[in-house]
């Protein structure tokens, strides 16, 4: 939060209700600040099976329930819930059906954009598919080289809090990142500002 607003950006927060239970100041801190709050589950639900992505694993209602359950909770912290309503999936695993739910609510479902690995800034040391922060920062980069749309429209994803066993936080880094991403021509915008864009500006 202290990099973000000392580089005046606006960014956006995927939160658990679980989360926003527990740390209400910083979330009403965070929204204050300007950046958009979402859900993100209300307890951190697997919606969808792993290996058959089209098998859903919870009902319509349970999903409807977890979902109203996370925006209730913004609300009971005094949290104002903006609109477009949108929303990034547990683990960032869902299928259509989710969407679709998701879809009758008004909600629209989100996703990072693949690409860069930055979402792997959750695996520790003990995992096969641990990366460093070192290695995540360098692939954000090279991704931005090497793609002809460089990171253009691109939902980066970053976790706010990582297990304890992982010490290399690549949110440490996050002011040389911003720093080298402005360099490269680019700004940072909320989503309902990335999405809200009909032209292709970065």
């Amino acid at each position: 939060m202290t990099v973000l607003k000392r580089h005046d950006i606006k960014g956006t927060f995927f939160l658990t209700g679980e989360f926003y239970r527990l740390y209400p100041e910083i979330s009403r801190k965070l929204q204050k600040f300007g950046h958009y709050m979402a859900p993100h589950s209300d307890k951190h639900l697997l919606y969808a099976d792993w290996t058959k992505r089209d098998s859903t694993l919870v009902t319509r209602e349970e999903f409807e329930s977890d979902l109203k359950d996370n925006y209730l909770a913004m609300q009971s912290i005094g949290l104002s819930i903006e609109s477009p309503r949108y929303f990034m999936p547990p683990y960032e695993w869902y299928n259509k059906e989710i969407s679709e739910w998701a879809g009758k609510m008004g909600v629209v479902v989100v996703n990072f954009t693949p690409g860069t690995t930055s979402n792997a800034d959750y695996t520790t040391p003990d995992m096969n598919n641990y990366m460093s922060s070192e290695t995540i920062y360098n692939n954000i980069l090279k991704y931005e080289e090497k793609d002809e749309n460089g990171l253009s429209g691109f939902i980066l994803l970053i976790h706010i809090g990582t297990d304890p066993k992982r010490m290399d936080k690549l949110y440490d880094r996050m002011d040389d990142l911003i720093i080298e991403i402005k360099k490269r021509g680019y700004d940072f915008v909320r989503i309902d500002d990335l999405l809200g864009k009909t032209d292709s500006n970065k």
